[in-house]
């Protein structure tokens, strides 16, 4: 039997894993199975980039944390090697990455996510990952305001230089 020591230490790795996935917007688990020293340096420079937080873990502990999370759909998912990036300012920063590495790799691959307390299939982390960045996002709506005035703009200016050119 494991001393005290070591279950009040489990216990507060799941306490981490739930406070982790309660604060996160979305949430991708996946295989890192045969990824490199290096490529995984690389990886986690990125997502620490994004803001994403990146966490091996083991299963057993992650079951415990989606219990008690109402991600209870997690847990078929729970086999092998297991990692979870979390991000809570950006929906897709973790798909994106992930999926973008995953697409590279024969071993590393995505297995399930959540987004906003749902657990979503592969295919909706493969959408969200085609997603833009939130700057890009910001960035077209900026465009499309900026747009009309700009056209107005050089209305105005056309028309003002018509009126010099007739004076």
């Amino acid at each position: 039997m494991p001393s005290n020591k070591i279950l009040e230490a489990k216990k507060q790795a799941v306490a981490e894993l739930v406070s982790t996935i309660n604060g996160a917007l979305s949430g991708v688990l996946v295989e890192y199975k045969g990824i490199t020293v290096e490529n995984d340096t690389k990886l986690r420079a990125e997502l620490r980039a994004a803001n994403v937080k990146y966490t091996v873990v083991k299963n057993t502990l992650l079951e415990l944390a989606a219990k008690e999370t109402q991600l209870e759909a997690l847990l078929p998912f729970l086999s092998g090697t297991t990692a979870i990036a979390t991000s809570d300012s950006d929906y897709a920063a973790a798909a994106r990455i992930l999926s973008k590495y995953a697409s590279k790799s024969k071993t590393f691959r995505v297995k399930t996510g959540f987004l906003e307390g749902q657990v979503i299939s592969e295919a909706k982390i493969d959408a969200l990952s085609k997603l833009p960045s939130r700057e890009v996002l910001l960035a077209t709506v900026c465009n499309a305001f900026q747009a009309p005035i700009a056209a107005f703009a050089r209305a105005v200016q056309a028309v003002a230089d018509k009126s010099a050119e007739a004076a």
